[in-house]
């Protein structure tokens, strides 16, 4: 109860870095917030011309299909990148002001939660306008956003924490986000795999089971794997706790290494 205590008295400076995120993203820029729709956009249509025509992959309604992994896969990179560098990114203000460190990484995760619920737009616009529609199944979506917050917020508290004392630990992130982008059924369907080894080793990542629960709601319109979706959302539960345990215990050491 202590973390919830420290985040109410210190609500409005949330709410402010949370602002500050977001309008920093795009800061100086001419259009603004729209590169939210913009950036997922123009990578899907890359993704969308070079698998299908290049790589010969076959999956009807190919760019729904991507559009609805990717943009999830956006939200998921965004936190974990990001949030990484966070404590380092903001290392002067750590120095001079005492705020709940935490305050940082969850600053990134919210406002990344945020741009996502933009994002979807573009996934509605899409799904509408090429006949899947929209369709009861989509109630569940705020729901599988939260469990993929909880993931990857336990994520960064672990990673902007050991980022302070490790600093090559940022590029580290940035390769492993990219080998884990090919270990995640994002371009192609896990049904490539059949019921093989390789199959079985990308069902061990939980982001597997997250971008098929979009997937389910919002491509196939029908409800996803409950099973599968409650298991990764109390893994994510247990890694967000763990994490914050973890960050509340390094960032003793914060002022040292900073």
């Amino acid at each position: 109860m202590d973390v919830f205590k420290r985040l109410y008295s210190y609500r409005e400076l949330l709410k402010s870095n949370v602002k500050k995120e977001i309008r920093g993203k795009y800061k100086g820029s001419f259009l603004g917030i729209l590169w939210s729709f913009i950036n997922p956009l123009l990578t899907v249509l890359v993704y969308a011309i070079v698998f299908p025509y290049i790589l010969r992959v076959k999956q009807d309604n190919y760019l729904i299909f991507l559009i609805v992994g990717v943009i999830p896969w956006n939200f998921f990179t965004t936190v974990v990148q990001q949030g990484t560098t966070t404590i380092l990114g903001n290392e002067n203000i750590i120095k001079k002001v005492f705020f709940p460190r935490e305050i940082l990484p969850i600053s990134v995760a919210t406002s990344a939660l945020i741009n996502f619920f933009i994002s979807c737009i573009i996934v509605f616009i899409f799904v509408i306008a090429s006949g899947i529609g929209i369709h009861k199944y989509v109630i569940l979506l705020p729901i599988i956003a939260i469990i993929q917050y909880m993931l990857s917020l336990g994520i960064t508290f672990i990673l902007s924490a050991i980022n302070v004392y490790v600093r090559d630990v940022e590029y580290i992130v940035n390769f492993l986000v990219t080998m884990l982008f090919y270990g995640t059924p994002v371009l192609y369907s896990l049904s490539t795999f059949g019921n093989g080894f390789i199959s079985k080793l990308i069902n061990l990542n939980p982001m597997t089971h997250i971008i098929e629960a979009y997937r389910s709601i919002l491509y196939y319109l029908t409800w996803p794997d409950f099973k599968s979706l409650g298991l990764v959302a109390l893994f994510s539960f247990i890694v967000m706790i763990i994490g914050y345990f973890i960050f509340r215990k390094l960032e003793k050491g914060f002022a040292e290494e900073l």
